[in-house]
Order: structure tokens, then C-alpha cells, then sequence
């Protein structure tokens, strides 16, 4: 494991990251998993699925009805996941199935279906108010049993929780994929961000106003944004300006 963490540590891509811990958690006997993070959650929902980031080696079949179809936003571990920290056996959900709502409960079914029944999930603390994340660990589908997830667990818990926990924190480091920016747009947010304008962007870059407002308008775009102080934020949440 020590060898493992230290080519998270070291990664510079999420790639980098996410192939070395699913290596290891699927030579643990977790041969899916799914991992997600957001910065933007609040009480109403988890916001724009472009803003989170999650990554997994599910099959299509299996992601397109869990999350092109939203059925991740009442799934009940990611529920558990929102109000808790640390790790928690698939069983849980069997011994609360009565406390579901009718959405919950359409999730299980999916999932039973699928033969994603028999695993873990990971919720990881968070400094940041809106921040949630966590992975879920599934053995293969339709040929285990959570008693065998837990005994897995008994055995490699600590291990697994201390992997996955540093990947996470390696991952929300990184830039974000799907809201990346091209050079020049990084360069006129950061210049914006140390509180220079339009103006001084200009000169310091030698394009004209004109070329930054533009460079700005697209920043916006990219980012889902109205204003370019709320660009200069979510780029900066989103680890796309003042890196390397």
C-alpha cells in the first residue's frame, strides 16, 4: 500500500490517481467502484452535474440508469454519505428499507437489478461547508454477498479507508475535467483574481480590451457562470487558476 500512495501522491492527472487506487481495491476483492465529489451541495440538491466529479469503472448500462438518469440524487447511500463520515456496510440499507421514501426505494431496486447489492461506501470530512464526497465499493455484481463484503472489510478496512481517503485528497487538488479552461482564459481570470482590470489585463498581456472581454465572456461560458467575479470563484474552486 505504502507504494501505491506514494504514485497518488505524486500524480499530477486524475488519471494518475484513480488508476493505482482502483488497481489496489480491486486486488483487495472491490472489483467496482464509484467514486464523487462535489463542492456545490446545498439542502436543495447537488446542483449542475458538470461541477462534480465522478469517476468509476462501472459499465455503461449500469451508469446510465444510476447517473445520466439522476437516480444517484436518491440513492440511499449517498444520502447516509451527505449526514455522515466514515464507512459504512451495504447492509444498512437492508436493515433501514421500511425508513425509505418511494425514490429510495426505486434505487434499491435498481441497483438489485443490476446486482449492485454487496459493498461499502467511504464518506470523507470536509472543511468546506458545501464540499461532499465519497466512494462506493461494490464487489462483483450478482456473484457475492454482503457477508462477504464484510468480511473483506473485517480484514482490510483501515487499509482500504486510509487508500481511498488520500486518493480523495489528492483528487480534489486537481483541476476539475469538465470545466477546463484554455490558457488564455485561466490568464485573464488569474490577472481579474489579483484584482487588476480589464484594462491592466490588456496591457500586461499586450491584447487589447476587447480580446479580454472576450476571453472573459467565453470564461463565463465554460464555467456556467453570469459574472466574471463568480467565474474568478468557481475557477478557483474548481483548481483551474493559480496552478501550474
Amino acid at each position: 500500500m505504502k507504494k501505491d500512495i506514494q504514485t497518488i501522491l505524486s500524480a499530477n492527472t486524475v488519471s494518475e490517481v484513480w488508476e493505482p487506487l482502483l488497481a489496489y481495491l480491486q486486488q483487495i476483492g472491490f472489483h467496482h467502484v464509484l467514486y464523487g465529489f462535489t463542492r456545490f451541495h446545498t439542502p436543495n440538491g447537488f446542483g449542475d452535474d458538470k461541477d462534480h466529479l465522478f469517476l468509476t469503472n462501472f459499465d455503461q448500462d449500469y451508469m446510465k440508469g444510476y447517473f445520466l438518469e439522476g437516480r444517484y440524487r436518491h440513492a440511499p447511500m449517498i444520502r447516509w454519505s451527505i449526514d455522515n463520515v466514515g464507512a459504512c456496510s451495504w447492509g444498512w440499507i437492508t436493515e433501514n428499507m421500511e425508513s425509505f421514501t418511494k425514490q429510495e426505494r426505486d434505487v434499491v431496486a435498481f441497483n438489485k437489478k443490476m446486482g449492485v447489492t454487496c459493498g461499502y461506501t467511504i464518506a470523507f470530512p470536509h472543511a468546506l461547508k458545501r464540499a461532499k464526497a465519497a466512494i462506493g465499493l461494490s464487489l462483483e455484481p450478482h456473484k457475492s454477498t454482503q457477508e462477504e463484503a464484510d468480511e473483506i472489510w473485517a480484514q482490510h478496512g483501515e487499509e482500504l479507508e486510509i487508500i481511498c481517503s488520500v486518493a480523495h485528497l489528492k483528487l480534489v487538488s486537481l483541476p476539475l475535467p469538465k470545466r477546463m479552461l484554455t490558457k488564455r482564459q485561466r490568464e485573464v481570470l488569474e490577472w481579474i483574481g489579483d484584482g487588476k482590470t480589464v484594462a491592466d489585463t490588456a496591457q500586461i498581456l499586450g491584447l487589447n480590451k476587447a480580446t479580454v472581454e472576450k476571453h472573459l465572456r467565453l470564461a463565463r461560458e465554460a464555467l456556467g457562470v453570469e459574472t466574471t467575479a463568480q467565474a474568478v470563484l468557481k475557477a478557483s474552486m474548481h483548481n483551474q487558476i493559480f496552478t501550474f
